[in-house]
């Protein structure tokens, strides 16, 4: 029983890693109910929580659960003991503490950001997140943390993304920092450098100028007849002062 349950951990570990892009160390965020149960049935959390789940991991819980612990009196001293062993993570609720199943579907909000694993008792948590994809489940039952199977709203999610209907995680990272890299903001086409607006320039001096109006022609002047006589005047005395040289 001991190995068929460590190989459905795997196998759901790696559907985490695939496809909700988990990665160690896991953060694994915990309440009263966990820890009552497992002092219980004598379980230590920080030897066997890595064990079961092959890797290393973070235990954390919130102001409000530990908040939660302190008013059900002497009943649940030990469970706060455990708790307040873990690392405490911000929650919107430091003044005004609410109650602990609350708090922790709050932190997953709709898409668990930050990849949270939740260990808990409650029921009302244990519904709340499983219409929430991608949160693994872990609970106590017959004296073993058992990591129970994928939601349907998982399954469902995952079945959308392989269609083309949504955009993995993953997948998203990657389209963000692309983004990044192009200098591409959050509007479409908007751009790291804006475009510059030119500034009013003066107008060309050349395109002021009157274009001159385009006239007749005017036609070649003619030889006057007097010019021709002058040039026939000259051939005619170089010819008589060469003949008289000849002479």
């Amino acid at each position: 029983m001991k190995i068929k349950r460590q190989k459905q951990a795997k196998k759901t570990i790696s559907f985490y890693k695939y496809n909700f892009s988990f990665r160690e160390p896991f953060q694994i965020l915990i309440d009263g109910t966990f820890c009552q149960a497992a002092l219980k049935n004598k379980i230590q959390i920080k030897e066997q929580m890595p064990k079961y789940l092959m890797g290393e991991v973070q235990l954390c819980t919130t102001n409000c659960a530990l908040k939660e612990l302190e008013t059900l009196g002497k009943q649940l001293y030990g469970a706060k003991i455990i708790l307040q062993r873990f690392q405490v993570r911000k929650c919107p609720h430091f003044k005004n503490p609410v109650p602990a199943s609350e708090c922790l579907l709050s932190m997953l909000e709709e898409t668990n950001p930050h990849h949270y694993f939740v260990a808990t008792q409650d029921h009302t948590v244990t519904t709340g997140l499983k219409k929430i994809p991608g949160v693994p489940l872990l609970y106590i039952i017959l004296n073993t943390i058992v990591l129970d199977k994928p939601s349907q709203a998982s399954l469902d999610h995952v079945q959308a993304v392989q269609l083309g209907e949504l955009v993995s995680p993953t997948e998203q990272q990657s389209i963000r920092s692309l983004k990044e890299e192009q200098g591409i903001g959050q509007k479409d086409g908007e751009r790291r450098g804006k475009k510059r607006k030119r500034k009013p320039s003066n107008p060309n001096p050349l395109s002021c100028l009157k274009k001159k109006k385009k006239g007749v022609p005017t036609p070649p002047l003619k030889k006057t007849e007097q010019g021709e006589n002058r040039k026939r005047s000259r051939h005619k005395k170089q010819k008589t002062q060469g003949e008289t040289e000849g002479d």
